[in-house]
């Protein structure tokens, strides 16, 4: 075939310098300008007072994925995860905007620190953050896969489980700490009606259960992880388990079938053990039910406040 470039010929490998090839696709030279380089003298839209008609209740930056270290009391006790945040404060009527850097660079001065996600580390976080931000309040919502060792029922090996984790930590200067955790596990629900009227088996699914929790005390070093997640599990009708043997899935099936489930039942069993909690001040629990002889999902949620 013949060649038509003009600049590569038969037996040559020629190409235009990297500068020609970045004009050859459009690159052009930069325009001299006439503004100021240097910090100190541009424009800060942002700090310039003027009445903007509303204070804000939350500006700042989302789905910023960063790495953190969390603490558990199952093993593994110490893990780096990959943790998604959110960073807000409050925003005064008489500022257009706040600085957005700040917000990273603050995460990124903690991680340097050696921080970890615990209540007490978010709480610092948030209210240090109001007071570079100059507003009154501040919040960090951050959410991260949480990864915790199952042993298989009968044969005990061992895997690793996870399930999705929640922190939102609330600053304000007058009301001080609030504070919110939460937690997605999977399970196995079984359905009481099928087992009912089933001459013999009964169908189960894959039941995702979310419970969140306000807590007592925004800085607790209580293990709401696990409190959580065995609230969600020792309610369901069985556990999920990375590995099962022959032995450990005849158990599995065995517990399912000697505990049936509607989705109705799993938050209310579950909020019964919230609600015994010293812990916690208000909840919030759901269960989804994806169902294996419906297309559509079964659903049910309360909320309650003590």
């Amino acid at each position: 075939m013949a060649n038509h470039n003009p600049t590569l010929t038969q037996g040559s490998s020629r190409l235009p310098s990297k500068q020609e090839r970045h004009r050859l696709f459009g690159s052009v030279d930069p325009i001299p300008g006439n503004k100021p380089t240097e910090k100190e003298k541009m424009v800060d839209l942002q700090n310039t007072p003027k009445d903007f008609l509303f204070a804000l209740d939350q500006v700042g930056i989302s789905s910023v994925k960063h790495p953190a270290v969390v603490h558990s009391t199952l093993s593994p006790t110490v893990q780096t995860t990959v943790a998604n945040f959110a960073l807000t404060t409050s925003l005064v009527q008489n500022s257009k905007g706040i600085n957005m850097s700040r917000l990273t660079e603050q995460l990124d001065l903690y991680h340097q620190q050696g921080w970890d996600l615990s209540l007490k580390h978010l709480c610092q976080f948030a209210e240090e953050l109001a007071g570079r931000m100059k507003q009154s309040a501040a919040t960090i919502e951050v959410t991260f896969p949480w990864f915790y060792e199952r042993p298989a029922p009968v044969t005990g090996m061992t895997g690793l489980m996870h399930a999705e984790a929640m922190m939102r930590v609330h600053f304000d200067e007058v009301e001080g700490f609030t504070a919110t955790v939460g937690l997605k596990a999977m399970v196995t629900t079984l359905c009481p009606c099928s087992k009912e009227i089933s001459e013999y088996s009964a169908h189960n699914q894959r039941g995702v259960v979310t419970a969140e929790i306000e807590l007592t005390d925004a800085q607790t070093d209580w293990d709401w992880k696990k409190a959580l997640l065995e609230a969600e599990e020792t309610n369901a009708s069985a556990c999920m388990h990375p590995i099962l043997k022959r032995p450990d899935e005849k158990r599995v099936t065995e517990s399912a079938y000697e505990n049936p489930r509607f989705v109705e039942d799993m938050v209310r069993l579950v909020a019964a053990d919230l609600y015994e909690m010293p812990e916690v001040a208000a909840f919030f629990v759901e269960c989804r039910n994806e169902e294996s002889i419906h297309l559509h999902d079964a659903i049910a949620r309360v909320r309650y406040r003590k």
